[in-house]
């Protein structure tokens, strides 16, 4: 059974994600508050995390950086709750390293669908890990293992929906891949136009190929479209 944990100070929300996610077959915990919610996750090394932005003391984001520099939990998925649906909110909790999004006043199917789409994600091994597979197109190989991405002798390490989507963009290299369906394949819901998602995530993606690159680049953007994949790189733009 998954264990999650929902960190919010408003307690209507609290009790009604819990509740909730209890009769859809899941162990939650809850705190109320940031001190206590990182200290629950720390503890408890829930399967999830569900975390509101906007919280006295120690708000959202905050707890989702120490998260994510906590070497015991900083893998654990986190769905960000939020009141605020600006652009510049979503951006800042995916530079953070937050996997999903959810703007308050949310229904809770929709909670439900994101909650079992990113836990089938990171719950399932990929079976190229399983069977110590190696992926590789033209100077680019996937490491599943160690989720990490090498191009020639140097390596660089990605998250897991980074990894899975340099992946797809190799499974389709040289043929453009849309913003709608990485969201699709990635997130697996079927999404809005979440453009602003995609962009950070390649932007991400990018700068730490940039390290290891030299003076290629890997990924071209094909406005109006999506991404694409070029597997020999393609020389960097003065």
């Amino acid at each position: 059974m998954n264990k999650i944990l929902v960190i919010d100070d408003d307690e209507a929300v609290n009790e009604l994600v819990k509740i909730n996610l209890e009769l859809a077959g899941y162990n939650v915990i809850s705190a109320r508050d940031g001190i206590s919610g990182f200290a629950a996750a720390k503890q408890e090394q829930p399967d999830l995390i569900i975390l509101d932005v906007m919280m006295p003391d120690v708000d959202g984001y905050t707890v989702a950086k120490r998260i994510r520099e906590n070497p015991e939990i900083k893998d654990t998925p986190i769905i960000m709750l939020t009141a605020l649906g600006m652009l510049d909110n979503k951006v800042k909790g995916f530079d953070i390293g937050v996997d999903d999004y959810l703007v308050k006043p949310f229904e809770i199917e929709e909670l439900k669908v994101r909650v079992r789409a990113l836990l089938k994600r990171t719950d399932k091994i990929p079976e190229s890990a399983a069977t110590k597979e190696v992926l590789q197109a033209g100077d680019i190989t996937l490491l599943p293992e160690t989720y990490s991405v090498k191009i020639k002798d140097k390596i660089a390490k990605v998250t897991p929906i980074e990894f899975d989507i340099i992946n797809l963009l190799m499974q389709n290299y040289g043929n453009m891949v849309s913003g709608s369906k990485i969201l699709t394949d990635i997130w697996g819901y079927n999404p809005d136009d979440d453009v602003e998602t995609i962009r950070v995530h390649i932007r991400h993606i990018r700068t730490k190929l940039d390290k290891i690159s030299g003076n290629k680049q890997y990924i071209e953007t094909i406005y109006g479209g999506g991404y694409r994949l070029i597997p020999e790189g393609m020389p960097r733009k003065k």
